[in-house]
């Protein structure tokens, strides 16, 4: 197998898929021959697979690895179900071939158990933060200082929100027609977003759990981009061109992150009638750039004039 060198950015996976580890058609899956249009995926040892059916799903994916082709454009993770799974999956031959690992139920208490097998290779690494702990600001600091003097930082693609085994915890769900920012789940994304992203971790958008409410998950992404989170898992194939759709830039955005990347820009000017200040929306502008790099502009409307502005 030719080795392909990857480009990685939290918005290169789009809106991963994830699917069981015993899934026949996973090897097909890997490597585009089904659902081409799949950015990245996540096979699953964990909730997605029984106790009953956790050695056969390994065979299968020990028997898939062996097939999976290169390509710099797909990324393929696996979620392992605990650190005894991820020792012996990284046994295996060929698990050179995937991405990286998705590790569930992460705090401080399995960081080590996770993080001591991993030391030593390249793969990409994505904790899951759905533990009760998560709760806990305290401990979410704590964590984050871990991680952050953790040698394997730099392999960290993005923390995980498990919105669902969140609101299990609390012995409720999200009901149909609202989104996940109308529950008590709402106040916790936050909570994460100001302990995380100002030190330098991405943060993804929990999965949405229902395929007859298009609506509501273009709402709900909407909010997930007004918080600073991408990568919103897939549960179905129909759910993935709605969610990337939703991360295309809007031209307005991206005339406005264009002109305040623009060495030439002045401090404070006025366009499509907001203020845009290079101080305070320079990293807005990159990420937006970033955006649009892999979702490309929602749309072609002319640019407005700037005018600059003066506090005076």
């Amino acid at each position: 197998m030719t080795v392909v060198a990857k480009s990685f950015s939290p918005w290169s996976l789009g809106a991963p898929l994830y699917m069981p580890a015993h899934r026949r058609d996973l090897m097909d899956c890997a490597n585009g021959e089904k659902l081409p249009m799949l950015r990245s995926m996540i096979f699953c040892t964990e909730d997605a697979v029984s106790d009953a059916d956790v050695e056969s799903s390994l065979r299968h994916l020990s028997l898939c690895l062996q097939g999976f082709k290169g390509s710099p454009h797909r990324y393929r993770f696996i979620r392992v179900r605990n650190p005894e799974v991820l020792a012996r999956l990284l046994a295996l031959p060929h698990i050179e071939h995937i991405d990286g690992f998705v590790l569930p139920k992460f705090n401080t208490g399995v960081l080590n158990a996770y993080f001591d097998q991993l030391q030593g290779t390249s793969f990409k690494i994505m904790p899951t933060l759905e533990t009760k702990e998560v709760f806990d600001a305290g401990a979410m600091i704590e964590l984050r200082q871990a991680l952050l003097q953790h040698p394997l930082f730099g392999q960290i693609l993005m923390l995980r929100i498990g919105g669902n085994d969140l609101m299990s915890l609390l012995g409720i769900r999200r009901p149909r027609h609202l989104t996940l920012y109308e529950t008590p789940i709402g106040h916790v994304i936050s909570q994460l977003v100001t302990i995380f992203k100002p030190h330098g971790f991405s943060l993804s958008a929990p999965v949405f759990e229902y395929l007859d409410e298009m609506a509501t998950l273009k709402r709900e992404i909407g909010l997930d981009l007004a918080h600073g989170l991408m990568g919103k898992a897939a549960i179905h194939p129909a759910q993935i061109p709605v969610i990337e759709a939703m991360y295309r830039v809007g031209h307005e955005d991206y005339d406005m992150a264009l002109r305040l990347l623009d060495q030439s820009a002045p401090a404070v000017f006025k366009m499509h009638n907001a203020m845009c200040e290079v101080a305070t929306h320079l990293h807005w502008a990159l990420d937006i750039i970033k955006r649009q790099q892999h979702y490309g502009v929602r749309d072609t409307l002319p640019a407005n004039e700037y005018v600059e502005l003066s506090y005076m």
